[in-house]
């Protein structure tokens, strides 16, 4: 078994965009690896291929990441033949090989729908030894997440006065992003916490946002009326739609329901700018956002599991 990138041989980039996109998960097709090949979201480098003794691919994982990026985010698609016996192992060893070329393990995201695990046609199977490649290559840390859509058919709602919403400064939003991690629901904030400490983490964050497509002229604080810091609100993009970035309400205003005011100030932006979609997630366990998203107008379109490394 041989593991190689794409990149070296222009004849194998073209056998690996022929690899068929078939199999009961969703696979990227040839003309939408080409699509994103030439927005520079995916590069040669980050193609890999298994392939056996007599040349023939067995396997596929096609890596993507921000036009800018010098490394690959995340892994978006992974395929294994059929007729592999164990595509589990086949499967790591190709990721291992990518992991080793990028000197980091980047997180792998698979997009299901909602009965992916009752569903028929061997859906669950499908997942169940991408999950144990993903743990084998050392990406040991699952999260489920929900995928939220809004679209314009929703409506949005009128400011009720309850919170009033402003620019501000890198340092008062250092402030907020490091006051809203404690007692957090977010999953990766959690497993964050574990290994550094929440400003820390609060900057990683402003400067993983700062890095989106969306501006930073986008971001508001939410106070009370009185001027009392609630939370704050990151309207975001993808290089694909807008989203909602980041929101979140500081510890002490919680279970007021003041994330409602904050998740209609993000749709009512995206809105105003004349969005047709905006996109959102949260973890399937973080019950509160999910019911926010879904009083705002915002249905669930799919499931995405994340695979990630416990450490990098």
């Amino acid at each position: 078994m041989e593991f190689r990138s794409a990149t070296a041989d222009p004849a194998r980039l073209d056998r690996a965009l022929a690899y068929p996109a078939d199999g009961p998960v969703p696979a990227f097709t040839a003309e939408r690896v080409r699509e994103e090949l030439a927005s520079n979201q995916m590069r040669s480098e980050w193609i890999w291929t298994a392939e056996d003794e007599d040349g023939e691919i067995l396997a596929r994982a096609l890596w993507w990441g921000r036009a800018d990026s010098e490394r690959p985010n995340a892994l978006d698609c992974l395929q294994v033949r059929a007729s592999v016996a164990d595509p589990a192992s086949v499967a790591a060893g190709l990721l291992a090989a990518g992991h080793a070329a990028f000197g980091k393990a980047p997180d792998y995201n698979i997009s299901l729908p909602r009965d992916w695990r009752t569903a028929p046609g061997g859906l669950a199977e499908a997942v169940a030894w991408r999950q144990e490649a993903a743990y084998k290559a050392g990406l040991t840390r699952e999260i489920e997440r929900l995928r939220f859509e809004w679209t314009p058919a929703a409506g949005t709602s009128e400011p009720t006065g309850r919170l009033v919403f402003r620019e501000g400064t890198d340092e008062e939003f250092l402030e907020a992003f490091t006051r809203i991690a404690a007692g957090s629901l977010d999953l990766h904030t959690q497993n964050e916490l574990r290994t550094i400490d929440a400003e820390e983490l609060a900057r990683d964050d402003i400067e993983f946002y700062t890095d989106c497509p969306g501006e930073r002229s986008w971001w508001r604080l939410a106070h009370l009326p009185d001027g009392t810091l609630a939370g704050l609100a990151i309207p975001s993009a993808t290089p694909y739609h807008r989203n909602v970035g980041y929101l979140g309400v500081v510890p002490e205003q919680r279970g007021r329901g003041l994330i409602d005011e904050v998740l209609a100030e993000i749709t009512r932006f995206h809105a105003s700018e004349g969005a047709e979609r905006i996109t959102a997630t949260t973890d399937t366990v973080n019950a509160p956002m999910a019911a926010a998203f879904t009083r705002a107008g915002y249905e669930v379109t799919e499931i995405r599991l994340v695979f990630e490394p416990s450490s990098q």
